[in-house]
């Protein structure tokens, strides 16, 4: 059967179905939307597309083929969830998580808290390339002394990741950031040099919000709470600044560009030596609340890897920080993942997407409707394919020719897709990005992402600088200084 064009109309039902029943499962499942209403929905919507798709004359085993694609490019971010969840828990029960948190409490108050945790993340983002491993490492720390802190647990995800996607950005060393220079043919500094017109602006106002809303934070958790929380902590675990040194390995291979899985495996792998060698209490204990007998040892740190874990330090407050889920309790997160890569797939191999986008192009008439459309389409592919590499790469591919009429030199379409592309994935809750932000920092996509300020913020600035002709470059100016930097 051959194919006949697809309409826009009928591109845009899946899409439309889907945003439709999505804010319908948020509005009656709240948070507990990502735990199995929202992958239902995704998967529906995927078949949706389907079958418009095999009316318009597509073959089943070409869509097939696009979502078993689709979960191979997710696959990575699958296996980096599974890997920190293991690393989770066993940073938990060898106390790095405790120190890390008992030292935080001794130098951190709340109205400094979010911006000292904003820039903690920029600079570990900056060097190891990556906000998912800066989530994974301080975010979790942060996480917990925020909570004691008594500060809003959205404000505080948000501060970590307004700082983790800047870092990201802003790194040599980031994956994004080199995708959106080469789908660009921008050289790698050029671009970097580029993304600070707008991103040091955006990062400066996120700081200032996060300066305000901790000198307006409750005060209310008084030093002799934190005090309690210190000696719960010391009673419970042995707090060494050795702990620290599993954490800072982990930060230093990734700079040394060791892929982030075989990282975190090592990170985990360490937490499984130190656990052995400062917490065996603590190990004994978990392996027999799990009815062992001689085995304690071996059954506590499997458990610790794979299931459930939770210390009893007597404060309930700490009590409730203190746990992890290991890899199972990632398995809810990844299932989110596959669901969004059926529903993307579909959409991408069925040729959805492009007509949509395509549609999109059409109406450009200027360089900062450009850049507007360059922005709504990174946003919608974060939302329709659920991954942000795609964001990245395919409007890269599609808006290329379109800079190039507008006589816009190359820069100027790779700093878009990064401040919007990038950035905007972690604000959908099915999105890799979000999905795996909300699973490790414990927080859900929805609460934190209305005080991701940065990457808010970014899109907003990147447009504003368009339409008010603000460092936008030219071909021709950018191919004369080139010629004259040669000659």
């Amino acid at each position: 059967m051959s194919t006949r064009q697809t309409p826009l109309a009928i591109a845009l039902v899946p899409v439309v179905i889907l945003i439709t029943l999505l804010s319908i499962n948020v509005f009656i499942f709240k948070d507990d939307a990502v735990s199995g209403s929202n992958q239902i929905i995704l998967i529906f919507s995927g078949a949706l597309a389907a079958l418009l798709a095999l009316k318009y004359g597509h073959q089943w085993q070409d869509l097939e083929g696009g979502v078993i694609n689709s979960i191979r490019i997710a696959m990575p971010a699958i296996l980096i969830l599974l890997m920190v969840g293991a690393l989770s828990g066993t940073w938990l029960v060898s106390g790095i998580i405790p120190t890390m948190i008992y030292y935080g409490l001794h130098v951190l108050n709340p109205s400094i808290f979010l911006v000292a945790a904003c820039i903690i993340c920029i600079f570990v983002a900056v060097f190891t390339g990556s906000s998912w491993t800066t989530s994974a490492t301080v975010g979790i720390a942060l996480i917990g002394i925020g909570k004691v802190l008594g500060l809003h647990p959205g404000m505080i995800a948000g501060a970590i990741l307004s700082g983790a996607y800047f870092g990201d950005k802003m790194s040599p060393l980031s994956d994004t950031t080199n995708l959106a220079s080469a789908s660009t043919g921008t050289e790698l500094f050029t671009h970097i040099r580029y993304m600070c017109f707008t991103t040091i602006p955006s990062i400066c106002l996120a700081l200032l919000i996060f300066l305000v809303l901790g000198l307006g934070a409750d005060k209310s958790t008084s030093d002799d709470t934190i005090g309690v929380i210190l000696t719960s902590l010391d009673n419970s675990f042995v707090i060494t600044p050795w702990l620290l040194l599993v954490p800072a390995a982990v930060i230093v291979m990734i700079v040394k560009k060791v892929p982030a899985l075989p990282a975190l495996f090592a990170g985990t792998l360490l937490g499984v030596v130190f656990a052995f060698i400062f917490q065996t209490d603590i190990i004994e204990t978990v392996g027999k609340g799990r009815g062992a007998t001689e085995q304690y040892y071996y059954v506590g740190i499997m458990q610790t890897l794979f299931g459930d874990t939770a210390m009893q330090t007597g404060n309930d407050t700490l009590d409730e920080l203190l746990t992890s889920g290991g890899m199972a309790g990632m398995l809810t997160t990844i299932w989110l993942i596959i669901s969004a890569m059926i529903f993307g797939g579909i959409m991408e191999r069925s040729g959805f997407l492009k007509i949509i986008t395509e549609a999109l192009i059409q109406r450009v008439k200027s360089a900062g409707s450009l850049v507007s459309t360059t922005v709504g389409t990174c946003v919608f592919f974060n939302i329709s394919t659920s991954d942000q590499y795609l964001a990245v790469l395919l409007p890269g591919r599609m808006f290329t020719e379109a800079y190039e009429k507008q006589g816009l030199a190359p820069q100027n379409l790779s700093r878009t897709l990064e401040d919007s592309g990038t950035v905007t994935s972690v604000l959908v809750p099915w999105n890799t990005c979000g999905a795996y932000h909300a699973s490790v920092l414990g927080v859900a996509t929805l609460t934190y992402a209305p005080f991701a300020f940065f990457c808010i913020i970014s899109p907003l600035m990147t447009m504003a600088f368009a339409y008010f002709k603000i460092k936008i470059a030219q071909a021709e100016y950018e191919a004369q200084q080139h010629s004259e930097s040669t000659t």
